[in-house]
């Protein structure tokens, strides 16, 4: 609880047996009120070790959905405790659970709706051991995404966010995709709907473990950014035209 405010994490899992534990045990308790799991089909033990946790809420897809289907299922259920501040963290461990109370606080002191953490911000992301086309492609495609949306962001692509209750509630994400794009997807509903994004700088870390797509997904990925993207530049700039459709 944050000042009278529930405060839930959600944890979208795919193959997370690994790394479960160590993502779990940084999660700040004193602050945390709620933790969801939502395993998407995983061919590993991930929901076992949730259940050793004693992590209380677990949704279990009974098929894969996907990342942004996860997600989805991650919101719903952070929405049906009655959270007030819900965050997204990965349970690969690739982003630090530290950061939780400060991202927080931006949120349930209302000084913004919605945080990031950024690995761009600093020089976290290459230290952290960012392949080097990856962080390449990540600074064009942010580049770009500012240009056509108008905005300022350090990176549209990290997996950490933290949302205020209201976003979830205004921002369909239903009719997002199911795929890796939901987060992009997201980004130009939260922008849309007149809500501003705070960053935070965030330290990560890339080893075996850790989720990753392949480089023919990561393509696909791109192409679906650029492609939200440009919706919503004609739409902002008076073409008729929806910002998205599910895919």
């Amino acid at each position: 609880m944050y000042k009278g405010k529930k405060v839930t994490v959600v944890l979208p899992a795919y193959r997370a047996a690994s790394t479960l534990k160590r993502t779990y045990d940084e999660i700040p308790f004193d602050l945390v009120d709620e933790v969801v799991l939502v395993d998407d089909h995983s061919p590993d033990d991930t929901v076992n070790v949730a259940r050793d946790l004693g992590i209380k809420h677990i949704v279990e897809h009974e098929q894969n959905r996907g990342y942004g289907g996860n997600q989805k299922s991650c919101y719903d259920k952070a929405k049906e405790l009655g959270s007030d501040i819900v965050v997204m963290l990965h349970p690969d461990y690739q982003y630090t659970p530290m950061l939780i109370t400060s991202m927080v606080a931006l949120i349930g002191n209302g000084l913004y709706p919605v945080v990031f953490g950024s690995r761009i911000l600093g020089n976290g992301a290459l230290k952290g051991g960012m392949p080097l086309y990856k962080y390449i492609a990540n600074r064009l495609l942010t580049f770009t995404q500012n240009l056509l949306m108008g905005q300022k962001l350090s990176e549209y692509h990290t997996g950490y966010r933290a949302f205020g209750r209201e976003v979830l509630d205004r921002c369909d994400y239903h009719r997002c995709s199911e795929d890796f794009v939901f987060d992009n997807q997201m980004i130009a509903q939260i922008f849309w709907n007149g809500f501003e994004i705070a960053e935070i700088t965030c330290p990560t870390k890339y080893f075996e473990e850790a989720s990753s797509i392949n480089f023919s997904r990561s393509m696909t990925y791109g192409l679906g950014v650029l492609h939200t993207s440009l919706r919503y530049f004609l739409a902002r700039t008076g073409i008729p035209w929806r910002i998205l459709s599910a895919s």
